[in-house]
């Protein structure tokens, strides 16, 4: 009885083994990478933690509502000019529905007048874009503090701070602080998701690589990714929804 359980346990361990070693053609910059996402823990340990944590003990709720809102309220033109690009004509008039309505009687963005009405946000950035017009994912990066992205998520990144709202603000200092804002909100937000992560995956780094390509494949399509997409081909197109067979010829 303790021989097969031994056989068992050298399989699995094997198995795993060959899974952490085995290279992803996703990810062909893995070791770099890796020494970028140790970084960004270390700086996540020390500073963006603990000012989430700070953030979300000593700032009330409301007030942390109303600053999310507004930080939120920052990128609907961004949004409204992707929709735009991806032909989504409803996305782009509530876009606009959103920015104005809630610019004005929502108090500059701090409160959220639409999304309670039935009209919430349609988020859409120049990386999905890019996708929607055939463009390869490249492959897989790890950004000094930005964290997960692709080759595409990084040029569409650079695109989406030149539409943002705040780009041109003629103060550096309210840029930065703005910036500075936004990254402990969205930090505050992942609290509870970090530690899942910490607790459950055997490596958070592949853990977190694997889930943000496949949630970057699911926001091209809405949700619906068509067949025969290759998430594991990062140079496939992943811009076409599959076609259904022709029938046989009579």
């Amino acid at each position: 009885m303790r021989y097969p359980l031994i056989l068992l346990l050298s399989a699995l361990i094997a198995v795993l083994t060959g899974c952490a070693t085995a290279p992803d053609k996703r990810d062909p910059f893995e070791p770099f990478n890796r020494k970028v996402y140790a970084f960004n823990e270390t700086a996540d340990t020390a500073v963006i933690k603990p000012a989430a944590e700070a953030y979300t003990k000593v700032v009330p709720s409301p007030v942390r509502a109303g600053v999310h809102n507004f930080l939120g309220n920052l990128k609907e033109i961004s949004y409204l000019v992707n929709n735009l690009l991806q032909g989504k004509v409803e996305g782009a008039a509530i876009s606009m529905g959103r920015f104005t309505f809630n610019s004005t009687l929502g108090l500059a963005g701090l409160i959220d007048l639409m999304t309670p009405v039935g009209f919430p946000a349609r988020p859409e950035d120049f990386g999905q874009t890019l996708g929607k017009w055939g463009v390869k994912p490249g492959p897989y990066l790890v950004l000094p503090l930005f964290g997960p992205s692709t080759l595409r998520d990084t040029a569409g990144m650079v695109a989406d701070t030149a539409t943002s709202i705040n780009a041109p603000a003629s103060e550096p200092a309210a840029r930065y602080g703005v910036l500075a804002i936004g990254a402990v909100d969205k930090r505050a937000e992942l609290l509870g998701a970090s530690e899942v992560l910490d607790s459950a995956a055997l490596d958070p780094y592949t853990f977190l690589r694997d889930a943000y390509l496949q949630k970057r494949i699911a926001e091209i399509y809405d949700g619906n990714p068509p067949s025969t997409v290759d998430p594991d081909d990062p140079f496939a197109d992943d811009s076409k929804a599959s076609q259904p067979a022709s029938p046989p010829a009579p």
